[in-house]
């Protein structure tokens, strides 16, 4: 569909689906024959929260696609407050590419949301990156710590300082590799997406968040149902999502691998953009 190689350079396209929301959305690299790589970003993420070192190796090797999902920035219409509306949602988006077949990379919230799409439309999903998540019902997941709320829920609008807080871990070098990454994410200068609103901070967080993490042995049992062969991507002391759910996961999942990052906390595979890529582009070729 494309030939763009950098999210810094990449046009924001948009498209109408059949639930009437008008979708924002970037193509970078080009197809080679295989299914599209589909991004599901974090929470109060838009289209320039991805790290371009991590985007533009995938695109090097894949087609990669990245949206804003319903009420989501540049995206129209009103945040879902469930993870299960915001996975129908992004079916409908993909359902408007005409794509019956795809590869889900999600991160964080997106992680929720690809579980769903995993389990709900299992034709659609050939296989499935997790990255920094986490799955329904697992112990931990209940609520963030009051740190994470500090820095990521309760700001109009969460700084620097608020990322490397949470994202990374509290060590010199973490946090140097923390702000190496935000230098490279404000690199676009023009045609960038506009700001998550309140309105969907407080539906991801106050409803899709807060009712994944409901302790629901029988949810977390679903994961035995995902067939698609999965990689868990994760940092060994993640602040945000445990890294014990991340365990979890692959101990559940009928075909699964896990590659856990030293010294990294919620943002993993931004800090290790290279070898994150990498491990993906090994996944999804085998």
């Amino acid at each position: 569909m494309s030939s763009n190689s950098s999210i810094i350079t990449a046009n924001t396209l948009t498209i109408q689906a059949e639930n009437d929301v008008t979708y924002a959305y970037r193509i970078l690299g080009a197809s080679r024959g295989e299914v599209p790589l589909v991004l599901l970003q974090h929470f109060r993420g838009n289209l320039d929260n991805w790290d371009p070192a991590l985007v533009d190796a995938l695109a090097h090797e894949r087609e990669v696609i990245m949206f804003d999902n319903t009420g989501v920035a540049s995206s129209s219409g009103t945040t879902p407050d469930t993870v299960e509306k915001m996975a129908d949602d992004a079916a409908a988006f993909l359902n408007a590419l005409g794509l019956g077949k795809v590869d889900l990379f999600g991160f964080s919230l997106g992680g929720f949301v690809a579980q769903h799409l995993a389990l709900t439309y299992p034709g659609l999903v050939r296989r499935l990156v997790l990255a920094g998540t986490g799955p329904k019902g697992a112990p931990g997941m209940a609520r963030w710590s009051e740190d994470v709320v500090a820095h990521l829920v309760t700001p109009e609008a969460p700084g620097a300082e608020d990322i490397l807080a949470v994202f990374y871990a509290p060590t010199v070098e973490s946090q140097r590799a923390g702000g190496a990454a935000l230098g490279r994410i404000f690199t676009r200068s023009e045609g960038r997406d506009i700001g998550v609103s309140t309105e969907t901070k407080d539906s991801q967080y106050h409803g899709a968040v807060l009712a994944w993490g409901q302790l629901d042995w029988d949810a977390v049992h679903t994961l035995t149902s995902i067939r698609q062969p999965t990689l868990i991507l994760q940092g060994d002391n993640d602040l945000m999502i445990p890294t014990a759910a991340s365990y979890l996961m692959a101990g559940l999942l009928p075909d699964a691998r896990i590659r856990i990052f030293p010294n990294a906390s919620h943002g993993s595979i931004f800090q290790y953009a290279p070898e994150a890529a990498a491990e993906t582009l090994s996944f999804l070729a085998a």
